[in-house]
């Protein structure tokens, strides 16, 4: 029964991390499907950070009513940066960049995250890594082989492949096609920006959550902030028209509830708490699977076509997800024997621990809780605050 548990506790980090991916590409279909049929990204960045402020905010209060740290300078001004990271920056780049090239070009574009991630959180000393080790060989190789497959996608497509669901349909037709020189390059520089926001993100999350412990409440003040900040954006790019803020019951408003609650409210606490245990190169090491899934269902839904070249590069990145994987698999082992050889409970390098336990005797672990209809984490906490 213990080894079992000991399993499936080791297994749960990894289950998170692959839902939060098909939540994501859900997010991507939903949006297109929206955005293709007028919908303003800047308004469904606002849109979707609201929804997530109201619908967690209710949560934080609750479970963590008593636990929240102080409120200090430096973790509110660290909180402005990750809303202007990730809310603002990112986001809102993105889906420009999208707009400007194309959904396919962009979601493989994208899988530069882990690599950009990686190199940060070296120049940071977030990570360690010893070229002579096979296990930090296998990080490197890994990056290097979800880059390499990204780029292939990007730079080769080759014959269309056909699926047992594709057959007879009318695939949508490529982007890159209609789209200017000038207009592809300045889509391009944005979507290789909101990877270095996304990416710096996730970095100071991992350091923010060092000083304010509180996954929820962070969740909804990055949220919040983001809000307002999005609103003072999309209020100067939409000031002529204010048409753009008008939704009613149909894809538009189903796009932002989704966006707001997976991805933005669930996908930061879910980022969080497993950011804080394996690292934040972990947590973006599962990017590239959010591509992969997105293909397949954008052929499904959307009747978008898929092509040799994107089966091929897939396949690659899959391979390079698997040696980044095993490689990190082995720091938690790794900082447990250096904390307990330096009898301390945090190593100089890596970020993190199995559990984290603040000053109220608060653990967190990783819980097979629903919520809100997606995989979440549940948190450990006095009998007096109830179970979820």
């Amino acid at each position: 029964m213990g080894m079992g548990w000991k399993v499936l506790s080791d297994v749960k980090p990894y289950l998170a991390m692959v839902l939060l991916q098909v939540g994501f590409a859900g997010m991507y279909i939903v949006a297109v499907a929206s955005l293709k049929r007028g919908m303003s990204h800047f308004v469904l960045v606002v849109y979707r950070n609201l929804v997530a402020t109201a619908v967690m905010a209710p949560f934080a209060l609750y479970f963590e009513r008593g636990l929240r740290p102080k409120m200090t300078i430096t973790i509110f001004l660290k909180i402005m940066g990750l809303a202007f990271l990730e809310p603002v920056l990112d986001q809102n780049l993105y889906y420009m960049g999208a707009k400007l090239t194309s959904a396919g070009f962009a979601a493989a574009l994208i899988n530069i995250l882990p690599a950009v991630t990686f190199v940060l959180a070296l120049i940071l000393r977030m990570e360690k890594v010893r070229l002579r080790s096979l296990h930090s060989q296998a990080k490197i190789a890994g990056t290097v082989l979800t880059v390499a497959g990204a780029v292939l996608m990007i730079l080769y497509h080759g014959p269309a492949v056909q699926f047992p669901w594709t057959n007879g349909q009318h695939h949508a037709g490529g982007a890159a096609a209609g789209a200017d020189a000038a207009a592809w390059l300045k889509g391009t520089i944005m979507v290789i920006a909101a990877c270095v926001a996304w990416s710096c993100f996730f970095v100071l999350q991992s350091s923010t959550l060092r000083d304010y412990p509180s996954e929820l409440s962070l969740t909804v003040l990055v949220c919040g902030v983001g809000s307002v900040m999005s609103t003072g954006v999309a209020l100067v790019a939409e000031r002529a028209n204010t048409q753009a803020w008008v939704i009613g019951f149909d894809a538009r408003l189903f796009t932002a509830v989704y966006a707001g609650i997976v991805c933005s409210g669930v996908a930061y606490y879910v980022q969080g708490i497993v950011s804080k245990q394996r690292g934040p190169v972990f947590v973006t090491a599962f990017n590239p699977l959010c591509m992969i899934i997105t293909a397949v269902m954008g052929s499904i839904i959307l009747k978008e076509e898929i092509t040799l070249g994107s089966v091929i590069g897939a396949v690659i990145i899959v391979v390079g997800l698997y040696f980044l994987i095993w490689g990190k698999s082995k720091d938690k082992v790794n900082q447990v024997s250096d904390d307990f050889i330096a009898g301390s409970s945090k190593g100089a390098g890596e970020l993190p621990l199995t559990s984290v336990t603040n000053g109220n005797g608060k653990q967190h672990e990783l819980g097979d809780g629903k919520f809100n209809g997606s995989y979440v984490l549940n948190v450990e906490t006095p009998a007096t605050n109830g179970n979820y």
